[in-house]
């Protein structure tokens, strides 16, 4: 029987959602994608990825105390992950460790999430989610996973590990700001099989696990987005016990290609350019005329190096769409500086890739010549 949770994400409005049980490890890893990545930002770095690690203790515990009575841990701060930003403190202790949730469980939790100062932000009686999936602010994810059935305990979570630098409107927090969550853990139960999840209820989970891989690239955490594009991916491509139509069918094919897109934007973000191309090839091996496949197809090309590769890909795009402003300048010129950094123009098929890129976008050439104060007699084939 499949449960309905309440998920609360980064900036996001609660919102319902299906949890289901993953039957094998999560895929690592268009038209109708919720934001526009057809950009030539300058890769960022990886965000910061913390590992629970099971934390520190802030006072010294003699080792017996791992088997100490739960009361005997009230009113001890954890330093979970070792560095004083994010704590965590029992208040009222729980059936203690064998109790604890496991990841990918499903859990419902009491929350009260107020700022530092203890200024009560928001209250969710019951909020549910997939434990470690990244439905939650990562405070949440690293702490839930150390309580036992029935605590209540406070944390102190630094603002990287609850909204960040960005802040929220649902709920509204500000920019870096530190927050108090008071936690009480009501339940944890196995997630459902995959396989004999409705096709509706897959659709509907795998889009969840989608739009929390969008507020992630949006927030420029891309390896987080990265990871939330997975899971919805292993749930479009899970096999079923369950008759499906061929319209539900189409319906997971288009979440899935909308994955695989959206996941080569975010792994070109953190130089993952092999990772990006197999993203890419995912997708045009389902639709072949996809234009923002081809677009970054091309750039992950063009970044390794395979210019006439990257050219052709772009051409494939531009016939698609010629009225693609980013195909016609953006890309290209910076396509064409660093095949001129590079000193690409010279042997056998310099005429023909500069001929490409001519009948392709004269004008973006015409404006880069110009730009870097390059002669016509420079390129005088042209």
């Amino acid at each position: 029987m499949t449960d309905k949770v309440e998920v609360t994400g980064a900036g996001d409005n609660p919102q319902m959602i299906l949890t289901g049980k993953k039957s094998g490890k999560a895929s690592l890893l268009d038209s109708g994608e919720d934001f526009e990545m057809l950009d030539d930002d300058e890769i960022d770095d990886d965000p910061p990825l913390e590992d629970a690690g099971g934390g520190k203790k802030t006072k010294k515990e003699p080792a017996e105390d791992q088997d100490a009575s739960p009361s005997s841990l009230v009113d001890e701060w954890m330093d979970i992950l070792g560095n004083g930003q994010l704590r965590k403190k029992v208040l009222r202790a729980g059936n203690g460790p064998d109790s604890r949730p496991t990841k990918g469980q499903n859990v419902v939790i009491h929350l009260k999430t107020s700022l530092a100062d203890g200024t009560l932000i928001e209250e969710q009686p019951e909020l549910s989610f997939t434990l470690g999936d990244g439905d939650v602010i990562q405070a949440l994810d690293l702490t839930v996973q150390l309580m036992e059935m029935g605590e209540t305990a406070l944390v102190q979570a630094d603002a990287k590990y609850a909204y960040g630098a960005l802040g929220s409107l649902a709920p509204e927090v500000l920019p870096s700001a530190d927050l108090a969550l008071e936690v009480q853990l009501l339940d944890a139960t196995e997630a459902p099989d995959l396989e004999l999840l409705s096709p509706q209820e897959r659709v509907a989970l795998a889009g969840q696990k989608r739009e929390r891989g969008n507020v992630y690239y949006q927030r420029g955490d891309y390896a987080f987005a990265v990871n939330s594009y997975g899971f919805a991916l292993q749930i479009t491509e899970s096999s079923s016990k369950v008759d499906i139509s061929p319209e539900e069918e189409e319906e997971l094919m288009d979440i899935k290609v909308k994955c695989l897109n959206n996941m080569a934007a975010a792994q070109l973000k953190l130089d993952h350019y092999e990772a990006a191309l197999r993203s890419c090839v995912s997708v045009l091996a389902h639709q072949p005329d996809n234009i923002k496949a081809l677009f970054r197809k091309g750039k992950v090309l063009a970044l390794q190096g395979e210019y006439a590769d990257a050219i052709r890909n772009l051409k494939m795009a531009l016939k698609l769409e010629p009225s693609n402003k980013v195909l016609h300048s953006t890309f290209t010129k910076s396509l064409f500086r660093k095949m001129w950094n590079e000193n690409k123009f010279s042997g056998p098929h310099v005429f023909a890739v500069l001929s490409d890129i001519h009948q392709v976008v004269p004008h973006s050439l015409i404006l880069v010549m110009k730009e870097t104060r390059w002669t016509a007699d420079s390129f005088w084939w042209i």
